[in-house]
């Protein structure tokens, strides 16, 4: 008898990997043999959660009974992230219509899986978060990449939108603040996507990861969520930036009233619910004292941004968008005659600094941007610009 090896899927062998994480865990490796690296690749906040927040979980693991929770969360958490859309952004969320996730991750799979079937495509800038190209993949749909520039701010604008439509579209993904831009879509162009996308009757998936870390629009008015516009879209949030806590796997969604049962189930036969101390934990972060400390963390975030964007214009490698969210800097590198995979690698290995290549996040700029993450310390981004200079010197001497 002749034994054969079973086959993986599909779905498997096509599967891409995350760059920036392998770039980490590179990084890792060399860390480990001595090597004094500097971690400007991954959007992972220095500071942790807040410390009102760690107490509570702290407290949490007293021994006490850990049962499932339901499938959408506890309904203290959802009430208390109903309050928080209406003190910071004056929206009226209804509880029943939030859903808490495994970080924003689960968040976006549920989104997909509830609304794309195989053949579906789904309408997303390019440069834009690679996950969430996989995830679309994953579920049999197809994303159709829209080229976009510094004049849009890196965003889908309703001329692309437009352009880019056919009778197979059944979602568009708008992600901002954008990874890897940091940028945010103009609200005006945000509103005019989506009325035309529901007047199309297609699905709107916003992720909105890094609003709370957004200081002003382009005209200087506050970013306001995409709920503001269009209260059905289905908007993806997380725990990760605004709050720090980027381990603790936890993020929450917005979606319409359709979507409630269905998503309900998939919820309870994917991954059931979201850890249970984790979620009691989460209520403190809406209080003043987690308030209080996360703004001033969003305050450094900016510091940092004008230490970034200042230094590597001094190295000639301008941010063409200044960001005005999220932690992130993309910015050309063909100026130095290698490809972005390839100063990334370079960098690391001669160097020890660890940014993100654009094959990461785009096609039309994979070779030619890189994603450099301020989310780690001055310091770090002090020396981590001095050694990008250095690198660059190097290659135009």
């Amino acid at each position: 008898m002749v034994v054969r090896s079973p086959k993986m899927s599909q779905r498997a062998k096509e599967s891409e990997p995350f760059r920036a994480m392998a770039f980490g865990a590179r990084a890792d490796e060399l860390i480990a043999q001595g090597h004094n690296v500097i971690k400007l690749g991954l959007g992972e906040p220095d500071f942790g959660a807040p410390a009102v927040v760690r107490q509570a979980m702290i407290e949490q693991m007293d021994g006490r009974p850990l049962p499932y929770t339901p499938s959408f969360g506890i309904t203290p958490l959802r009430g208390a992230i109903s309050r928080f859309y209406k003190q910071r952004h004056n929206l009226d969320v209804d509880p029943r219509r939030i859903a808490i996730t495994c970080g924003g991750s689960e968040a976006l799979m549920l989104a997909i899986a509830a609304t794309i079937d195989p053949g579906d495509e789904v309408l997303a800038a390019d440069p834009s978060y690679p996950c969430n190209r996989e995830l679309v993949t994953m579920f049999g749909g197809t994303v159709v990449d829209v080229p976009t520039d510094a004049a849009s701010r890196y965003h889908l604008s309703p001329e692309t939108v437009a352009g880019a439509w056919t009778d197979r579209t059944k979602a568009v993904m708008i992600t901002s603040p954008s990874n890897p831009t940091g940028t945010c879509i103009p609200y005006p162009a945000l509103a005019s996507i989506c009325d035309y996308a529901k007047r199309r009757g297609a699905w709107r998936i916003i992720d909105e990861t890094y609003l709370d870390l957004a200081d002003t629009e382009p005209d200087g008015s506050s970013i306001r969520s995409a709920l503001s516009c269009d209260p059905d879209a289905i908007t993806v949030n997380s725990f990760s930036k605004y709050f720090g806590m980027t381990g603790w796997r936890l993020g929450w969604m917005v979606l319409p009233e359709p979507l409630l049962n269905a998503v309900d189930n998939l919820a309870m036969n994917t991954l059931l619910c979201a850890p249970t101390p984790v979620q009691w934990a989460a209520l403190a972060c809406f209080t003043p004292e987690a308030y209080e400390e996360c703004d001033r963390r969003r305050d450094e975030f900016r510091a940092r941004r004008t230490l970034v964007v200042d230094g590597l214009r001094r190295i000639g490698l301008p941010v063409e968008v200044e960001p005005n969210g999220a932690f992130y800097a993309y910015f050309s590198i063909a100026s130095t005659g290698l490809d972005a995979w390839t100063f990334c690698s370079r960098l690391l290995e001669e160097r020890y600094v660890a940014l993100t290549p654009g094959r990461d996040f785009a096609v039309a700029t994979a070779d030619t941007h890189v994603r450099l993450s301020y989310a780690a310390s001055r310091s770090a981004l002090r020396e981590g610009l001095e050694r990008v200079g250095e690198f660059v010197d190097s290659l135009r001497r």
